[in-house]
């Protein structure tokens, strides 16, 4: 990397080469926990807790979100659950993860649908600020009457986020 010091108050690179802003290069990470456990009982989607802001360094930049949570739905009755996950861009939902998890189970009375497991996802936006951008994870459960979403049910488990600025 070629780097220029003019013996001003500053320091300049030569035009046409900044390679802190070369496209499809990281610019910066920011990384948030969040282990205290969450649960939601309805069809609203609602935050579990875990956040994290970014400041882009240019408002071309995109901003790469990744998430993880672990996740227990629960319906003690027949018929499915789903869960849903939602990315929010201040207070804006960005994604909604179609692919819901949980599933179908229960024929007659007494049947029982559970699931156990990490929730995993990825959504690249395009924020076009330079301003301090907060996203935040929310859940919601779909297709039933009773039952609910839990997260991080346990101590010893953290959900995370990374937001990765990737410079275009």
């Amino acid at each position: 990397m070629t780097f220029i010091i003019d013996k001003t108050a500053g320091a300049t690179f030569p035009n046409g080469s900044n390679p802190q802003a070369a496209p499809s290069k990281v610019l910066q990470v920011v990384n948030a926990t969040y282990a205290t456990a969450t649960s939601n009982s309805t069809s609203t989607f609602t935050s579990i807790g875990l956040s994290a802001s970014i400041t882009p360094l240019f408002s071309t930049s995109k901003i790469l979100i990744l998430f993880s949570v672990p996740t227990y739905i629960n319906r003690n009755s027949n018929g499915g659950i789903q869960g849903q996950f939602q990315i929010v861009r201040g207070s804006t939902a960005i994604y909604t993860n179609t692919s819901a998890i949980g599933g179908q189970a229960g024929t007659g009375n007494g049947g029982s649908t559970n699931f156990v497991g990490t929730v995993n996802s990825s959504y690249l936006d395009s924020p076009a600020t330079t301003s301090a951008t907060t996203y935040t994870i929310q859940n919601a459960i779909q297709f039933a009457e009773t039952g609910y979403i839990i997260t991080a049910q346990s101590a010893s488990q953290t959900s995370t986020i990374t937001l990765m600025e990737i410079a275009v």
